[in-house]
């Protein structure tokens, strides 16, 4: 079933009302954008053949194996980087750091709130495993005018963006990896 717009936007919504009060409104994309990142590639490619590698230990599914567990922030950043390391997204998907206790909090306040980030995006309804366009889907929609104008990016390799905006952006409105 295609992922519906809404519920994107919803969760996206939700993702920052549980950054709210840590760090200023500009930074939460540099965590939940990844997030969506990981969420999708894990969906999309994960276990198989195709241009993007989800090596053993960075995948989403090891983020939702952290919820509830001390050191969840450690553990995150470290499944970023496997990914980042088999894509050659190093410096790209990897900047934001998810043990930082100033923008997070500390203890089981981060943990609460890196688990619950977690959870927004394990939603069924957002499973971008056989998403395709269809009506209301978010893939193959038009960018909103204000927001940005999208434009051929330089790639790594095909397929792989070199910026985390470009890779969002290509995410929600068009499939970068099947070309």
């Amino acid at each position: 079933m295609p992922i519906k717009k809404s519920e994107l936007y919803s969760s996206l919504w939700k993702s920052c009302d549980v950054l709210r009060g840590g760090m200023d409104a500009s930074q939460y994309k540099d965590y939940v954008l990844v997030l969506l990142f990981v969420k999708y590639v894990s969906d999309k490619y994960g276990g198989k053949d195709s241009p993007v590698v989800v090596p053993e230990g960075g995948s989403f599914q090891d983020m939702i194996n952290l919820k509830g567990k001390v050191g969840i922030g450690d553990g995150i950043n470290k499944i970023i980087a496997k990914l980042a390391e088999a894509n050659g997204l190093k410096g790209v998907i990897d900047v934001a750091d998810f043990n930082d206790s100033d923008k997070l909090g500390s203890g089981q306040a981060m943990q609460d709130r890196l688990s619950n980030l977690v959870a927004i995006f394990q939603n069924e309804a957002l499973d971008f495993s056989k998403n395709r366009a269809e009506g209301d889907d978010i893939l193959g929609a038009r960018a909103p005018r204000k927001s940005f104008t999208l434009s051929r990016p330089p790639t790594l390799r095909p397929g792989v963006c070199v910026s985390l905006s470009c890779s969002v952006a290509y995410l929600m409105y068009i499939d970068p990896f099947s070309r």
